[in-house]
């Protein structure tokens, strides 16, 4: 019988770092896109304790269906040199910059989406600057859940000073950061069953957001369950590109 043949995953076009964060950036397998229609683009935020690789079954969807993609270590986390702090925000409104500076890139397009801490730093980074497109927010925690975990010590990441950071933390607030999103896109998607940040969070947030927005509430499943499932992830994607293209279409 004949050896099964096993192809590796595919990986990322460009690795490298920004402000010190480590980044992987994937791009469409096409060479590039037609004159007349560039890359939409996200950039991929995972949540606390842990790192970039754990996000590529995402940026390969991604770039699959035409999309680019970067992932990065938080810091705090993974391969990049800085600690956890209240800069992180910046992190992500800078590399969605970089993202957007990438040719073929539409630097109009450029979108963040974020799980868990990631869904509370891109919702952050959203509000603080227009220049993000449109938001994926996957079981987004409130500054309780991450002051409460920081002081528990169940996040797992490098924290150069914890009560600076959990300071930080409860001084943002995650819905009023969510009603400064609109007129941008705004997805919320959370499994019922997550007991480490109740769906009842993610609903809260949508009832104050504006529109474009939608909610999607998924049965059972855990904190996780979203995170990872092919399904959802392409219909969110899917869902952003169609508001981001009704958008320019109204501008």
């Amino acid at each position: 019988m004949a050896a099964m043949e096993r192809s590796a995953p595919r990986r990322p076009d460009i690795e490298d770092r920004h402000r010190g964060l480590a980044y992987s950036l994937w791009l469409p397998p096409e060479e590039r896109p037609r004159e007349d229609r560039f890359w939409p683009a996200v950039v991929i935020v995972h949540g606390a304790g842990s790192c970039k690789e754990n996000h590529a079954d995402f940026a390969r969807l991604a770039t699959a269906t035409g999309w680019a993609a970067l992932t990065f270590d938080l810091p705090g986390h993974g391969e990049s040199e800085p600690e956890m702090s209240g800069g992180a925000v910046e992190d992500v409104v800078a590399l969605a910059r970089l993202l957007g500076a990438h040719d073929g890139v539409d630097a109009g397009r450029v979108g963040v989406r974020g799980s868990s801490l990631g869904g509370f730093l891109a919702i952050s980074a959203a509000a603080a600057s227009a220049e993000i497109a449109g938001v994926i927010a996957i079981c987004p925690a409130g500054r309780q859940h991450l002051a409460d975990g920081l002081r528990r010590a169940t996040l797992d990441m490098r924290v150069g000073d914890p009560v600076a950071l959990e300071a930080w933390l409860l001084a943002q607030d995650v819905g009023a950061a969510v009603e400064r999103i609109a007129p941008r896109p705004l997805i919320l998607m959370h499994a019922e069953g997550d007991s480490q940040i109740p769906s009842d969070h993610s609903q809260d947030l949508y009832d104050r957001a504006g529109e474009p927005r939608k909610l999607v509430i998924v049965p059972g499943g855990a904190h996780q369950t979203v995170q990872h499932d092919p399904e959802l992830q392409g219909m969110a994607l899917r869902w952003l590109e169609r508001e981001l293209a009704a958008g320019e279409s109204a501008r």
